[in-house]
């Protein structure tokens, strides 16, 4: 029981330190700066729930793609460290990811009418990162009971960040942005944290394999 919720804990706090809710509420709310209360409800519901989706079709999908490339869990552990903590680093020194949006897609999304698939739900929320992190939590997961933790912890995360989303303005108001960038900071540090434990896992994989 206590190995079960270590995984669990494990597995959310991961799937959470890249999705980074806190930090992608900033977008969210500049980007629905225009917008009715209602349409920016529905715009975090919509875009939250496809997030979502795409994030459990990953975690079911994500050993056949493994098979399908040839590409050993290991190897993904050790490529997808290196992205955590490039992403990591972004975090700790409160610059714009590169792996969840770029500066061209906030300008595309300025002129979308729906910004609910493109960009919020995916790469904002659901990025490389984040598809990457579930396959390789997936993968490490032992048995079913184990599979379906990082299942409930990826909904979990999505709760938690529609919440926030649903409630930006109130959430922005009382972190305010120096909260923001703390809270971001101490994400970055736990997912360089969780980057580290992939590559070295995955090295020790390797290598006994070889």
């Amino acid at each position: 029981m206590t190995s079960d919720l270590t995984f669990f804990i494990y597995a959310f706090t991961s799937i959470f330190a890249i999705v980074n809710p806190v930090s992608g509420v900033m977008t969210f709310i500049s980007m629905t700066s225009n917008m009715s209360n209602a349409d920016k409800i529905y715009i975090a519901k919509r875009s939250v729930l496809i997030a979502c989706v795409i994030a459990i079709i990953f975690s079911i999908s994500g050993e056949i793609l493994l098979k399908l490339f040839n590409i050993t869990a290991d190897s993904l552990r050790v490529a997808g460290g290196v992205l955590l903590f490039l992403v990591a680093i972004d975090m700790l020194f409160a610059r714009t990811t590169r792996e969840s949006i770029t500066s061209e897609e906030l300008q595309d999304a300025a002129q979308r009418e729906n910004i609910s698939v493109f960009p919020i739900a995916m790469p904002l929320l659901t990025g490389p990162g984040a598809i990457t992190t579930i396959i390789v939590l997936i993968r490490t997961a032992e048995n079913i009971d184990s599979k379906l933790m990082v299942i409930a912890a990826i909904i979990l995360t999505f709760l938690i960040t529609f919440l926030i989303f649903r409630f930006s303005e109130s959430f922005n108001k009382a972190v305010g942005m120096t909260g923001t960038l703390v809270m971001t900071r101490i994400m970055g540090l736990f997912l360089g944290a969780i980057a580290v434990d992939f590559i070295s896992t995955g090295i020790k994989g390797i290598f006994n394999l070889a």
